[in-house]
């Protein structure tokens, strides 16, 4: 029983030793894979501070307090005639667990308090973003810049449903990541559009809920570029585990060059509205659409799921009037779950979208849906 005693306690003592301390890279990759991940930003250091801290407390405490009652065991026991001493009320052992339980809650309250303060400092940023959660996307937009894009799952749905081998970032790619600059305060202003979601990158120590009526603040600065994923944390319905979430940290200069490519598309696409696109051009772009925000329900034949999501191919809305598909894109259909995408998708992405949905799998209604088609539907709402 004692040999078994001893080899736990090794156990236990090598598990303490492996935490971080200044010691070789080895060291440090094995603490990093049983503790707690540090993290790229200030507040992902101060969560990891204040974890060590608690940690080394509580492992002082531990030691003390079960050192303390193993020594009394072997001391005091039967064996060696000890005999159990029978008294009531002893006033300097009650006030040592009043006061030093108490001066141990003070020594870690001030640390804490000052981690908490730091995660809520979000005051005087650099840039501000406004995240929005959908079912089951991203929305960024980068406020005062006229920048604002939709970020969702960009893995094949072949792979999804296991007709192709998964890929190395499966599940954990997207159409267009979010983007900030190395050194500099990012503010994200977080909502939620339809259902309540959650926006968490362990390595920013960020993790918000996007509630929709509500915005939640958190804000990040690191010095590291790199990619870092993370994802949506709340069940927000069929397609949670399909919203991942993927910040892109690109030096400065690269950054602004970035966010000048960005304003030049939106200034491009300001141009399309009017263009006069031909059949070819929308049922290509149409299908690219689809296939990434429609396919998912409807599936990629449009045959839909019976019972479940409608049918696309042969169905009254793809056959009847142009605006009345479009008003169901603009609008959704409430008590369902399709919901509107007016304010994530473009005028020329619904009027591709439209147009492919009435002139593919045999529809051919052969209409013609353009970009100012859908605004003018827009406007006169």
């Amino acid at each position: 029983m004692l040999k078994r005693a001893q080899a736990l306690f090794l156990s236990l003592l090598s598990l303490v030793v492996s935490l971080p301390l200044a010691g070789s890279a080895a060291a440090e990759s094995a603490a990093r894979q049983l503790n707690m991940p540090q993290g790229v930003t200030e507040v992902s250091q101060a969560a990891y501070d204040i974890h060590m801290i608690m940690m080394w407390i509580c492992t002082v405490i531990g030691v003390g307090v079960f050192g303390f009652m193993f020594y009394v065991m072997y001391a005091h026991r039967k064996s060696r005639g000890a005999v159990a001493e029978n008294f009531h009320e002893n006033l300097t052992v009650e006030l040592l667990w009043t006061i030093v339980p108490t001066i141990i809650l003070i020594v870690m309250a001030v640390p804490a308090t000052t981690a908490l303060m730091k995660v809520y400092d979000t005051q005087n940023p650099d840039i501000d973003i406004k995240v929005t959660g959908y079912q089951w996307k991203w929305q960024y937009e980068y406020i005062g810049e006229d920048v604002k894009f939709m970020s969702e799952l960009s893995t094949p749905l072949d792979e999804v449903y296991g007709r192709a081998p998964k890929g190395e970032h499966y599940l954990r790619e997207v159409t267009q990541p979010l983007v900030i600059p190395v050194g500099k305060k990012v503010r994200f202003l977080i909502t939620g559009n339809d259902v309540i979601h959650s926006w968490w990158v362990p390595d920013f120590g960020v993790k918000r809920d996007a509630v929709p009526g509500l915005f939640t603040s958190a804000w990040a600065r690191t010095d590291k570029p790199g990619i870092y994923v993370g994802e949506c944390t709340e069940l927000c319905g069929m397609g949670h585990a399909f919203m991942p979430v993927v910040v892109e940290v690109k030096e400065e200069a690269d950054y602004n060059e970035w966010l000048a490519g960005k304003k030049a598309e939106a200034a491009e696409y300001a141009q399309t509205i009017g263009k006069q696109w031909s059949a070819e051009e929308l049922m290509v772009r149409g299908e690219e659409v689809y296939d990434r925000s429609c396919s998912g329900c409807h599936q990629p034949d449009g045959n839909g799921i019976p019972g479940v999501f409608p049918a696309l191919k042969g169905s009254p809305i793809a056959l009847g009037p142009p605006e009345g598909h479009i008003g169901v894109l603009i609008h959704g259909v409430p008590g369902s779950s399709m919901q509107s995408f007016a304010d994530q998708l473009s005028e020329v992405d619904i009027a591709a979208v439209v147009h492919y949905e009435r002139n593919a799998w045999g529809n051919d209604v052969g209409d013609v849906v353009q970009p100012v088609d859908v605004l003018n539907y827009k406007q006169s709402q």
